[in-house]
């Protein structure tokens, strides 16, 4: 099943970009959910003002990557950012063993070979401490109840949200731009890029929000998703499936939670 999900030759497909103006680069890849459903995948890269490295969502650690890596500075931290977004973290892990690493309760299980330098829990939702430079430039928000136990944050000084399966912005058109496949191609596809996109006013992706992503607690989904809009003014979104939204994050992320802010 691995190889229907991930591309054999990342190298060949892997597209590089430096988000101008900022200190953020994305690493942007096929991915097939299911070996079908073209999803995409990304990873994000982040340099601190203090020079360290952080990255979002592992993926594949090609000789570009690398290089990009050392171009960029040492990397401090890997985050994986829910329990589905971390298969590669090992790898990463392996190659920069100076790195802390990140996640969600339930994730530590998965990989008892690896020492998790910060665990998100329920008891700390909303900006759980992690170190003097990490929380300098970043908050961040985790959603137990999301069935992916999501972690979703934000990049302070370019008002940048990097999350993995809250939001969704399909057809994951730079993800397979370098593959020669149509990423809106296949049935299934189709009908999931109906559903998982951001355009017109969203009603399936909020009908998926609504009865999937929130059913293990709406009450208390829709208390993080409030946080977030009071306090975090968001500009672009990162996804890590789909293309990232350059422009007016806070106004897509409003539209897609709005039956939260209604109802709660």
């Amino acid at each position: 099943m691995a190889s229907k999900l991930f591309p054999g030759d990342p190298e060949k497909v892997l597209v590089i970009r430096d988000i101008p103006n900022t200190p953020i680069t994305t690493l942007s890849v096929p991915f097939l959910r299911f070996g079908r459903i073209k999803f995409g995948g990304r990873a994000t890269l982040v340099k601190l003002q203090t020079g360290d490295v952080a990255v979002f969502s592992p993926v594949a650690l090609t000789s570009a990557v690398k290089a990009k890596v050392n171009a960029l500075g040492p990397i401090k931290y890997i985050i994986a950012p829910d329990v589905e977004h971390h298969l590669l973290v090992e790898t990463w892990a392996k190659e920069y063993p100076e790195a802390e690493l990140f996640g969600p309760e339930g994730l530590p299980e998965k990989h008892p070979g690896l020492k998790f330098s910060h665990v998100y829990t329920a008891k700390v939702r909303t900006d759980m401490p992690t170190t003097a430079e990490f929380d300098k430039e970043f908050s961040s928000e985790y959603f137990p109840m999301h069935p992916n136990k999501e972690l979703v944050f934000y990049h302070r000084p370019t008002r940048t949200m990097i999350e993995a399966d809250l939001l969704f912005n399909l057809p994951a058109t730079e993800q397979f731009s370098k593959s020669g496949v149509d990423p809106k191609s296949g049935l299934l596809t189709k009908l999931f890029g109906g559903i998982m996109n951001t355009r017109g006013d969203m009603v399936w992706q909020k009908r998926f929000l609504w009865y999937a992503a929130s059913k293990g607690d709406r009450a208390g989904f829709a208390e993080s998703v409030k946080k977030i809009k009071s306090s975090w003014d968001v500009e672009r979104i990162i996804p890590c499936h789909g293309d990232v939204i350059e422009t007016g994050g806070k106004a897509i992320f409003d539209k897609a939670m709005a039956w939260f802010y209604q109802k709660y």
